[in-house]
């Protein structure tokens, strides 16, 4: 039997309101507490867990950004000439994304989503590698990378593959007890709540069977190591959406030229855009001005946010709605979908959760970026006491804050 398991188990959209008042997990880690998110998707929220940092310092933020010198995706444009009846479907999309990042040899998560054939050589797609392996960040350095430089043996959940079958894998290696450390990655809840919305009976259904499956993980992972530190996590909420926005329609009217004088992003709760001439951003801004469901976020609450790129890489402009509202049709997606995430990190909705067996949760842990921080000092007190058979080798020489994370 080994000394220490540290078991880090991220289910996407685990939000701070949807676990609030839900007895999830109180048995298996008592101790929670609500985290400030990352503005933004996914594509900045896990960069920033698994590394530690803020997207202006690993460059993960969004998608698609505007970059026609190093698009990848000239080849794609003869299928403008596709009806929309065709090319709108989300099935082409998924199939015809599978087989793009194949050829195109991407690592990470890749899809077309819902850009426009006609202008897809106009952008590029900014997460080539993925932040769950070592390399895997466009700057910096991430938990795997450190795992590997300190050789700190380790499980790490495989996004091609099924929740379950991420699950039997992690319980084969503690059973084998080759890792002293194991992070899971269960996304299931995130695609549900998008489909069902956050008060759909069907969530607190899924919750119990996350903790079915942590009760199964912990008891197996007792079984093999003398304590196991557990640690549960989201990256954001989900919000109910509540009212529509065609953004596009509005913008279109300006008789501007996507390409010409403009190009922008329509995600799905932000509008993001580079302009060529000074006419078309004032038109633009003007418009934007004009829109109650969102604002132009300015230069100073970006650089708050630590989401401001001097270089524009991401976008020159960045409009957001607020909270329950839906840029459709979008970039992002042709029809409307029940609820969404990526409004501003102060909205009720946006709040993550961590929530542990740990007697406390360190003070200074209090937005997703943190949980780098334990995840590191864990890593280092299992290997130490894995290594030496005995906790207290373990503990003697960690830093001091790295210390305090470990009680």
């Amino acid at each position: 039997m080994k000394s220490i398991l540290p078991l880090f188990v991220f289910i996407d959209a685990c939000g701070w309101q949807i676990i609030r008042d839900d007895p999830y997990a109180r048995a298996l880690a008592p101790n929670r507490r609500r985290l400030t998110s990352v503005f933004g998707y996914s594509s900045a929220c896990v960069p920033s867990i698994v590394s530690g940092g803020w997207p202006d310092e690993h460059r993960n933020w969004c998608y698609f950004v505007y970059d026609p010198e190093h698009s990848p995706f000239r080849f794609l444009r003869p299928l403008r000439f596709l009806p929309r009846t065709v090319t709108s479907r989300r099935i082409f999309r998924h199939w015809l994304s599978r087989l793009i990042k194949r050829r195109l040899n991407f690592r990470g998560y890749f899809d077309l989503y819902n850009i426009p054939f006609r202008h897809i050589s106009l952008f590029d797609f900014s997460e080539k590698r993925s932040p769950l392996l070592p390399g895997g960040m466009n700057r910096g350095e991430n938990i795997f990378d450190f795992l590997l430089q300190h050789r700190i043996p380790y499980h790490v959940s495989d996004p091609a593959r099924t929740e379950k079958e991420n699950l039997e894998s992690l319980l084969g290696d503690v059973k084998q007890e080759n890792i002293d450390f194991g992070f899971v990655y269960w996304p299931d809840l995130d695609g549900l709540l998008h489909r069902v919305g956050n008060k759909s009976m069907e969530i607190p259904f899924k919750l119990r069977l996350y903790e079915q499956r942590i009760e199964r993980m912990m008891a197996v992972a007792r079984e093999h190591y003398a304590q196991v530190r557990l640690y549960i996590f989201s990256d954001h909420g989900m919000a109910n959406c509540t009212e529509f926005l065609d953004l596009q329609a509005q913008i279109s009217k300006l008789g501007l030229q996507m390409g010409k004088d403009f190009a922008a992003v329509y995600d799905s709760t932000m509008a993001r855009f580079w302009f060529f001439n000074a006419a078309a951003k004032e038109k633009v801004v003007n418009k934007l001005g004009e829109i109650p469901q969102g604002r132009v976020v300015p230069e100073a609450e970006l650089r708050q946010l630590r989401t401001y790129f001097p270089d524009g890489y991401f976008g020159e402009l960045i409009f957001l709605v607020k909270e329950g509202v839906l840029i459709v049709p979008s970039h992002m997606g042709e029809r409307p979908i029940r609820a969404m995430h990526g409004y501003h990190p102060s909205e009720k909705q946006s709040y993550a959760a961590l929530l542990s067996n740990q007697p406390e949760i360190p003070e200074h842990i209090q937005a997703i970026p943190d949980i780098y921080r334990l995840m590191r000092a864990d890593a280092e007190l299992a290997h130490t006491a894995n290594t030496h058979g005995d906790l207290e080798p373990a503990l003697h020489g960690l830093p001091e804050e790295e210390l305090d994370l470990a009680f």
